[in-house]
């Protein structure tokens, strides 16, 4: 089994963001494409296959750009939501060629239909005379090997972006950037550890390779529930998430509908997990809000990393959930940002935890 037999709601966050992906892209190849014909037509002996009047040129330009735009979304569509997955198990220099080829190949053909709407609707000449001027330009002239390096650059440009972008949580790579966390700052953050629950049993029944790929798959519907509702990756270590949220009483509920949407997806796909692998996946939640330092590490990998006991403690609340037999465990302060109503929590009193000197109140969710 796959994460490509995976199936999240119609309209999910994941689903979304690669949206605004292919967005981005289709607006950023748009307006490149067009600087670089401004700095050509400005720089250079340029003659472009358009009207001589300043109407008839404005008017080519923009059927040139909507082209441009057009076919860019649709790279973007095939590079985010196709590709990705089609290629997502084969090595990096070959998914990188693969993807390279396909998309220099699709460039081509936007560059016909550049002619063909050019002579459609422009010049309202017969289309043979844009196929033959398409042939011409193209491949009997040196205007493939000019344009080819520029195409290529930019496919690898884009795709080293967004592998950068899948490396990083939202906001990470950014703050890296910009220097942000280069002095260690205080900050206020719901932190939530979440993972698969009875790991051993069944790492046991199906072994190291199969096991790894289940929880991968376990990890994907579970990361999508945390996208779902704004949370932010942590780490992923094992069979284990660690998310976190500004803290906030807004954000409290979004971490619990969350981990109703983390549910929700896994149940959706339990025919899948169970013709996959015989297991129906189930996990455990320990939730903690407080204040962590957060600052910037590394030499070579660079990277966020959060400190305090509020990390700690929401470590020792989740590893709490077995000794309780309890599925979503939280703390106090947890329970006061959510203000909750009695029926849906249960005080489970004063809790000592293992590392911790001091017992900690806490409280199982009804969700």
């Amino acid at each position: 089994m796959s994460v490509s037999n995976i199936v999240l709601p119609r309209r999910s966050a994941v689903k979304k963001n690669e949206v605004k992906l292919i967005l981005v892209i289709a607006i950023s190849w748009t307006i490149i494409d067009f600087l670089i014909f401004i700095i050509r037509f400005a720089t250079e002996t340029y003659t472009p296959k358009y009207e001589s009047t300043n109407a008839g040129a404005a008017k080519t330009i923009l059927l040139r750009e909507l082209n441009v735009f057009i076919f860019s979304l649709i790279i973007g569509y095939f590079l985010i939501s196709v590709l990705r997955n089609f290629l997502r198990y084969t090595s990096p220099w070959l998914n990188l060629l693969i993807k390279t080829l396909l998309l220099v190949t699709v460039a081509i053909v936007m560059n016909f239909f550049i002619y063909f709407t050019y002579s459609l609707l422009i010049e309202q000449q017969p289309l043979s005379d844009a196929f033959t001027k398409f042939i011409e330009n193209t491949f009997r002239r040196k205007w493939l090997l000019e344009k080819m390096p520029e195409w290529v650059l930019l496919f690898i440009l884009t795709q080293l972006a967004l592998e950068i972008n899948n490396k990083y949580s939202q906001g990470v790579f950014f703050n890296i950037i910009v220097g942000k966390y280069l002095q260690p700052k205080e900050e206020n953050r719901i932190i939530m550890f979440i993972d698969l629950k009875n790991s051993t049993p069944i790492a046991e029944k199906l072994g190291h390779k199969e096991y790894f790929k289940f929880i991968r798959d376990v990890i994907y519907c579970m990361a999508a529930g945390i996208a779902e509702y704004d949370g932010r990756v942590y780490q992923y270590v094992g069979d284990e998430i660690v998310a976190w949220w500004p803290a906030t009483p807004a954000n409290a509920r979004k971490c619990m509908y969350s981990i109703i949407e983390a549910r929700k997806i896994l149940n959706k796909n339990a025919d899948v997990f169970r013709r996959g692998y015989d297991i129906t996946p189930e996990y455990k939640v320990g939730i903690h809000a407080g204040n962590v330092t957060v600052g910037q590490v590394g030499i070579t990998k660079k990277d966020l990393v959060m400190s305090g006991d509020t990390i700690n403690t929401a470590s020792r609340i989740r590893s709490a959930c077995t000794e309780l037999n309890q599925k979503f465990v939280v703390s106090k302060e947890m329970i006061d940002l959510l203000g909750m109503e009695n029926w849906q929590s249960e005080n489970l009193g004063i809790v000592d935890l293992k590392g911790k000197g001091q017992g900690i109140e806490l409280f199982a969710l009804r969700i």
